[in-house]
């Protein structure tokens, strides 16, 4: 073997690496975004907690994107890739109740789905089957990830009321979150009783 394929060898391994260490800089990131919200509530620390988000979901972007670019989709970052998303999503929900920014029942509906979901997910896994992302759950986390931003945002930036722009789209995530649920659970019944992966 050539040198010079050894070194594109190596900046290929590299790079393949990148989607799985980015989905762990994206777990690193959620006791950081606990802090903040937590002893931090106001302003400039919700608006670090908010930077923390919008970099994490960007990092959700990358990582998905540099694994189909590059080859390097494995078993373990399907399964990691959206259960950091979950509990990202899961723990800034949390931190955001006592500080008033969420409907505690709003919360309570996506915590049931997304643990449901990460549930059968194992299920799936203990199969030998892995059900990915459909394009419901994408639009939901892409809300999702936008209104977390402007919930821990919440206050007023260039005369934009972002709490509200928060909770509206919280609403549109919401919906999402029951409809793509439904969906998931549709898939889990056929791929689990049937042994078969259901065509995207």
């Amino acid at each position: 073997m050539t040198q010079g394929s050894e070194s594109a060898d190596s900046s290929q391994g590299r790079v393949s690496n990148l989607p799985n260490l980015m989905t762990a800089l994206r777990l690193a990131s959620i006791p950081l975004v606990f802090t903040l919200l937590h002893f931090f509530p106001g302003k400039l620390g919700s608006f670090m907690a908010a930077l923390c988000v919008s970099a994490a979901f960007v990092t959700d972007f990358l990582d998905g994107f540099l694994a189909r670019r590059y080859g390097a989709v494995t078993t373990l970052g399907k399964f990691l890739d959206p259960l950091a998303d979950k509990i990202l999503v899961c723990v800034t929900m949390i931190m955001l109740i006592p500080l008033e920014r969420i409907p505690v029942w709003m919360v309570i509906v996506i915590l049931i789905r997304e643990i449901g979901l990460t549930g059968l997910r194992g299920i799936a896994a203990g199969e030998g089957v892995i059900i990915q992302a459909s394009k419901l759950g994408k639009y939901k986390t892409a809300f999702q990830a936008v209104a977390l931003v402007g919930l821990c945002l919440h206050y007023t930036y260039f005369r934009v009321d972002f709490h509200l722009v928060g909770m509206v789209l919280l609403w549109v995530a919401l919906v999402l979150t029951v409809w793509s649920g439904w969906d998931y659970f549709r898939q889990f019944s056929k791929v689990v009783f049937s042994k078969k992966v259901p065509d995207d």
